[in-house]
């Protein structure tokens, strides 16, 4: 197994296979943002398949397919099928803006890809507008509801909650899960760039317990997925709600993941600079066998935890540079 200087098993990669996104979420990326990756310097899918098949062989069990918008990857299903066949991964997931799911859903279940996260912050359609700068809502739904006939499951919806902006629409949200059989992730934003700065913070807690009290929520101990997440379940059994709290209740001591860019990159941490070039080894003709030893390497840079609490301007890249 790849384990961390901190004794952390590393054993979840979020692979981002595109830094571009049809929406502009106000908390991700800024209007007029035209600061993407040159294609040239995107991983190829051969590239890609060598990274995750050593991560594989390292012990990494789990995947996710990231952006950006991962749909705006040509050919996605082609690469996710390649990918779900490596020996030893036994999790392929997708997270999207569903955008584009309707036409793809099918053939990405058929590749091998299991779940889906998408995003959604409101059921309001001028909500949805105001935060990602389109009339995207009907796309969005149109995906949810081809990823439901697909048979993905389970299905969980993302949606960062922010003060005076959608906070009052959780309710909704829980309702509209309950109804479709979702699961719901209500997520604080992060101070990622000066759009994530910029977002209006959420402390998560106050909501737990105010939707605790009027759904009858219980602490589920099971994990839904690899992440990070603490899930509650109605008593019954039939929704669960999933919490991401990295500045109010941070997950640090238990993070098992790492991030691939589409350029290559290695991120250690959404909330420190530590980072590993991956991309000029494998074009310099890199060995196998060196390839597993730089990403030992790198995992050893991950930190023990994130300074977003204690150095909220310090991380000056988006989101979608990360991948998410």
């Amino acid at each position: 197994m790849l384990t961390d200087r901190f004794g952390r098993s590393i054993e979840y990669l979020r692979l981002s296979v595109t830094d571009r996104c049809d929406l502009r979420c106000n908390y991700c990326l800024p209007k007029g943002f035209k600061g993407f990756e040159e294609p040239a310097n995107w991983l190829t899918f051969d590239e890609i398949e060598r990274v995750v098949a050593a991560f594989a062989r390292l012990g990494t069990r789990r995947l996710r397919l990231t952006g950006g918008e991962p749909l705006l990857r040509r050919n996605l299903p082609e690469l996710a099928a390649r990918l779900s066949a490596l020996p030893g991964l036994n999790d392929l997931s997708l997270t999207s803006n569903a955008t584009q799911l309707a036409r793809h859903a099918q053939a990405l279940r058929a590749a091998g890809v299991s779940r889906v996260n998408v995003s959604l912050d409101s059921l309001r359609r001028d909500c949805v507008h105001d935060i990602t700068g389109s009339d995207s809502l009907p796309r969005v739904m149109e995906g949810l509801m081809a990823a439901k006939d697909a048979g993905f499951s389970p299905i969980k919806i993302n949606m960062v909650a922010m003060k005076d902006v959608n906070d009052a629409d959780i309710g909704a949200m829980v309702a509209f899960c309950i109804e479709h059989g979702f699961v719901l992730r209500l997520i604080e934003a992060m101070p990622m760039g000066d759009t994530g700065r910029a977002a209006n913070y959420l402390d998560l807690q106050p909501v737990l317990r105010q939707l605790q009290t009027e759904f009858k929520l219980v602490e589920q101990a099971a994990t839904l997925g690899g992440g990070p997440a603490r899930y509650w379940k109605t008593q019954d059994g039939g929704f669960s709600l999933g919490l991401i709290t990295p500045i109010s209740q941070h997950f640090c001591a238990t993070c098992n993941r790492v991030r691939l860019s589409v350029d290559g990159t290695l991120y250690m941490c959404l909330g420190q600079e530590e980072s590993f070039e991956l991309r000029p080894l494998l074009r310099a003709g890199i060995s196998d066998a060196e390839l597993e030893a730089a990403i030992r390497g790198a995992i050893e840079l991950k930190p023990e935890r994130h300074e977003f609490s204690e150095k909220p301007q310090k991380l000056v890249r988006f989101m979608s540079m990360t991948g998410g």
